[in-house]
């Protein structure tokens, strides 16, 4: 049973980075209203003009892989380094939105433990 809700929660999760990955691409969801700060963040990404385009690839491609249950053990480690980011920009930047961001990392790392004995023979020795 535990399997299965493993299961659900990856795919619901990586359908949500590949709806941001694309949208980071096609713009189709409006953005929502940003504090002056925010503006100011969004700006200096908008300047390193790699990094969007980056971020969207890894959300892509990690999300497929999360959504697969056979690869889910290396789309959780793709994402890992996008969700920390997330994550971390809430706690500093975005307290409100703390709550998702918590949640959607949650997901990714009990994704991680799950899979835990696959990432064994990289880490030993």
């Amino acid at each position: 049973m535990k399997n299965k809700v493993l299961t659900v929660l990856c795919i619901l999760f990586g359908l949500m980075m590949i709806n941001s990955g694309l949208n980071k691409f096609f713009n189709y969801m409006p953005m929502p209203e940003m504090s002056e700060k925010m503006m100011q963040i969004m700006g200096g990404f908008m300047t390193i003009k790699w990094i969007s385009p980056l971020v969207a690839i890894v959300e892509i491609i990690g999300g497929v892989l999360i959504a697969i249950p056979k690869k889910r053990a290396l789309g959780a480690i793709v994402i890992l380094p996008v969700m920390i980011g997330i994550f971390v920009h809430h706690l500093v930047h975005d307290i409100a939105g703390i709550s998702i961001a918590l949640i959607l990392l949650a997901i990714n790392l009990w994704a991680i433990m799950a899979s835990w004995d696959k990432y064994k023979p990289i880490i030993e020795n």
